[in-house]
């Protein structure tokens, strides 16, 4: 089997650490198989935090079953260094989030819209989001990137989402990059 070069990431959550994204992904097949008339939102999305000596990056990818339930795990990246520009640190954000969804082939996508496609006319769905840790308010520091970021999420046909909507980017990795490395 030819390789997609998913197989050099680690993700875990709170069951189980160094999963392939392979297992990741069949996680997700398994989670919408157990309800595949459900209402379906992947969504991925990365949060840093500068601290003394490093920036930790966290990626979360979701699988949400709206109103019945969902399925996650996170990948961490630490760069070596504060990465105190902004632009500089939100991009990087992306770029996480952009080689995530990557791994998400158009074969892998088919499998998952495959599962609720009999379901469709039952009000089954699946959608994918990119949660962008950005706001468009006037008082925001990030407000003046989004445009370029949310062109960068659509370009990989990827519904982008910025707050207060990203709650992947702002809430769920947001969590995990608080720990100290």
């Amino acid at each position: 089997m030819k390789s997609d070069g998913a197989d050099h990431y680690s993700f875990q959550n709170l069951k189980k650490s160094n999963m392939s994204f392979d297992e990741v992904f069949n996680h997700i097949l398994k989670f919408m198989k157990l309800r595949p008339n459900g209402s379906y939102r992947l969504m991925v999305g990365t949060d840093s935090q500068v601290h003394a000596k490093h920036t930790t990056f966290i990626t979360g990818i979701v699988i949400l079953n709206e109103g019945k339930g969902a399925w996650a795990c996170i990948r961490k990246v630490v760069v070596p260094r504060k990465m105190l520009h902004l632009h500089e640190r939100i991009s990087y954000e992306l770029s996480l989030s952009e080689e995530i969804v990557s791994l998400f082939t158009e074969d892998r996508k088919n499998q998952l819209i495959d599962i609720v496609l009999p379901y469709l006319y039952r009000g089954a769905g699946f959608t994918m989001e990119g949660h962008i840790d950005i706001g468009a308010g006037k008082q925001n520091r990030t407000s003046k990137f989004v445009k370029e970021m949310v062109a960068r999420m659509e370009a990989m046909g990827v519904e982008p989402k910025i707050k207060p909507d990203a709650f992947v980017a702002s809430s769920y990795a947001n969590r995990y990059t608080k720990r100290r490395s």
